[in-house]
């Protein structure tokens, strides 16, 4: 048995959810309302507005949290701060269920922003190498930021994508072939 905090400080012991019944999609949507939960509770000791969105994509459960004018300081410069956060948020969810997950977290829409524009920079990336045949180093980015750029490369014939260097100065290289 693991323990949760309550919003007014309480200790409450929450059940894991290994071997727990339920289809896949149910075990996302808890994990979801678990990450919601904890995220309620930090907006409150931060005195910030914010409303949490709760969805399942892709096999795993998005929180995002829009509408206040203070969540651009839960980004941080570059995403670091988010980043953070959705670590935080992921073994909030663990400690409570007992099992690892992949919970998704956006906040101001931070990421879904960020996913255009890194997939609009690796598909004009993937043009001008396919175009020059020229080999293109891009700049070091996070892992969720190379996967999209990645993805983003794959849709173009003729060039293709890897990843060099060592976190966290990782970064994807587009080249010509394939």
């Amino acid at each position: 048995m693991s323990e949760t905090l309550q919003s007014d400080g309480r200790a409450e012991d929450a059940a894991p959810t290994e071997g727990a019944e339920g289809s896949p999609q149910d075990v996302l949507v808890r994990e979801g309302d678990i990450a919601g939960d904890y995220l309620e509770r930090l907006l409150d000791i931060l005195d910030f507005d914010g409303d949490i969105d709760l969805d399942v994509e892709a096999g795993r459960a998005i929180v995002s949290i829009d509408g206040g004018k203070d969540l651009e300081k839960l980004v941080g410069q570059r995403g670091d701060v988010l980043e953070a956060l959705q670590e935080l948020t992921r073994l909030a969810v663990q400690q409570s269920t007992g099992t690892r997950n992949r919970l998704m977290l956006d906040i101001a829409g931070w990421r879904s922003n960020r996913r255009s524009e890194l997939t609009e920079l690796g598909r004009r990336a993937a043009q001008e190498v396919k175009d020059s045949g020229e080999s293109q180093k891009l700049r070091p980015m996070t892992p969720f930021e190379r996967k999209i750029v990645h993805d983003a490369v794959a849709s173009v014939d003729g060039v293709h994508s890897e990843s060099e260097g060592e976190e966290p100065r990782r970064r994807v290289v587009v080249l010509p072939g394939r």
